[in-house]
């Protein structure tokens, strides 16, 4: 996948939607960051780097297993709003593209990428992310969607973005492994891999916001788009879904190490 793929090339931008994005996408539930810790990563002792970090949703949960935590992102507003979601946690944040990261070498025990991995330009960033990853560290490339085909508010509220944004690509998800870059393959090696369902609880409220903050809507549509939208959400959610309800998802985990040269 390429970034030109998305949304067959429609530009969007997270910083839009900032301030949803930072109230509604933290939802990660208990088991999503059990699994991490299961895996020996992001635990006491080692340096992690979040690319792509958002809000800082992965920092700020994970920060109480004893990491040292950095996070990245291109959006300046999604960092104004993780620095002030981490406030008295003792984390780095930096707004820098994944392209242009300059941490010295050898700086991370794990590199971690949590719903962003094919927004990046890989030919770019994967000589960067191996500079900095130490000799025994490890990539964990992590993602979680909903499924519409199993789940009938799910499939009601995308038919609802592809209403109003029909370019959006970010819909009709089924259970299948992480992605990880083709290219990547000649530097690291995938160590492990799994999928596994979460059941995820919302109000109608929440859920509505964490629909609001996609891609499709909050990120690339006008403001009067996105008000007309959620008008037509919030009825359609107040006439077919009790005020809260769980939506079905499916977590993927990939886990990468460099490979001796």
């Amino acid at each position: 996948m390429k970034i030109k793929d998305i949304d067959s090339g429609k530009q969007f931008d997270f910083g839009r939607t900032s301030s949803d994005y930072a109230k509604y996408r933290d939802i990660y539930p208990p088991e999503f960051y059990e699994k991490i810790i299961g895996l020996g990563l992001c635990v006491n002792g080692q340096n992690v780097l979040d690319i792509g970090t958002g809000t800082g949703v992965l920092p700020r949960n994970m920060y109480r297993f004893g990491a040292k935590w950095t996070g990245t992102d291109i959006s300046e507003d999604q960092i104004k709003q993780a620095r002030r979601l981490s406030e008295g946690m003792d984390i780095d944040y930096f707004a820098t593209p994944a392209e242009k990261l300059d941490f010295p070498d050898n700086s991370f025990d794990v590199i971690t990428a949590c719903q962003c991995i094919w927004y990046f330009d890989h030919e770019k960033m994967l000589p960067i992310l191996e500079r900095i990853l130490k000799p025994d560290g490890h990539i964990l490339i992590l993602y979680m969607a909903w499924l519409p085909f199993e789940d009938k508010i799910a499939a009601a509220s995308e038919n609802f973005v592809l209403k109003y944004n029909p370019e959006w690509s970010g819909c009709g998800e089924t259970m299948h492994p992480v992605y990880v870059p083709e290219c990547w393959n000649d530097n690291f090696e995938t160590t492990y891999r799994e999928e596994y369902r979460l059941s995820v609880h919302f109000t109608a409220e929440s859920w509505n916001g964490r629909m609001k903050a996609c891609r499709g809507i909050g990120a690339s549509l006008t403001d009067e788009q996105i008000n007309a939208w959620e008008l037509e959400h919030k009825k359609l959610l107040s006439e077919t879904a009790p005020s809260e309800f769980d939506i079905m998802h499916y977590a993927a985990a990939a886990v990468l190490r460099k490979k001796t040269h």
